[in-house]
């Protein structure tokens, strides 16, 4: 699929997310990200009010983190405005089947999330074979900080990506601790879909915009990514 660049709006105020989101379609981004803080702090307002703003064409990921009642939150967040849904590998199989069939149902794809399984890769397939249309192969934020506070080497999504992307046949983003520089190079490991936030337009201790000249930077990532064209699997 033509490379796509998603910024996660990991904010908590409608207002805040709406001009953020505004600078990044300026810049060249093609999917706004309800992110799960805006989420949790304005619900499925948060979702309405971006596809208010911004119409019927510009593709909204609603990233809910859905771990049950798959129907019946894709339902709900599809009525809201979203275009795609966010369904975890660590939920129930039926939960996942279910989110799977609310997509089609309601015309919205379902990502799904390898977030916390046990084995990224197996999660990764599981959520593919079971009808996923992409898969968000994801490194936690308390994983990554928690492991990195013990002395540790904390994971980077890029150390399996290459795995992830051969396991599946279906196109694959990697989210999780990611530098500007390392987000943008996913699809030389296959991936297509770019997310980006924190540290670039996200403060992610505060949940805060970002401060200095984001959008000449932002238009310039968006450049770059497009650039790389086709790669990875054909879009659902």
């Amino acid at each position: 699929m033509k490379t796509i660049v998603q910024i996660s709006l990991d904010l908590t105020s409608i207002p805040e997310a709406i001009e953020t989101a505004r600078m990044a379609l300026r810049a060249g981004v093609d999917y706004l990200e309800a992110g799960t803080p805006l989420i949790i702090a304005e619900g499925m307002h948060g979702v309405r009010a971006l596809r208010a703003e911004f119409g019927p064409d510009v593709p909204i990921v609603a990233d809910l983190k859905t771990m049950d009642g798959g129907w019946l939150e894709c339902e709900i967040m599809a009525k809201a405005g979203a275009t795609h849904v966010v369904v975890m590998a660590r939920s129930h199989e039926e939960t996942i089947k279910a989110m799977v069939k609310g997509g089609k149902d309601f015309g919205v794809k379902v990502m799904g999330d390898n977030l916390g399984y046990p084995d990224m890769v197996d999660g990764a397939k599981l959520l593919a074979d079971l009808g996923c249309d992409y898969v968000i192969h994801h490194i936690g934020y308390d994983e990554r900080r928690g492991i990195a506070a013990s002395g540790r080497k904390a994971p980077t999504p890029l150390d399996q990506l290459r795995e992830i992307v051969a396991a599946v046949h279906v196109p694959v983003q990697a989210v999780g601790g990611l530098s500007i520089e390392q987000a943008i190079k996913c699809p030389e490991y296959g991936a297509p879909l770019v997310v980006l936030g924190a540290p670039l337009t996200i403060d992610a201790d505060s949940l805060r915009q970002a401060g200095g000249d984001v959008e000449s930077k932002l238009r310039q990532i968006c450049e770059h990514v497009h650039a790389y064209g086709d790669v990875g699997p054909a879009a659902p």
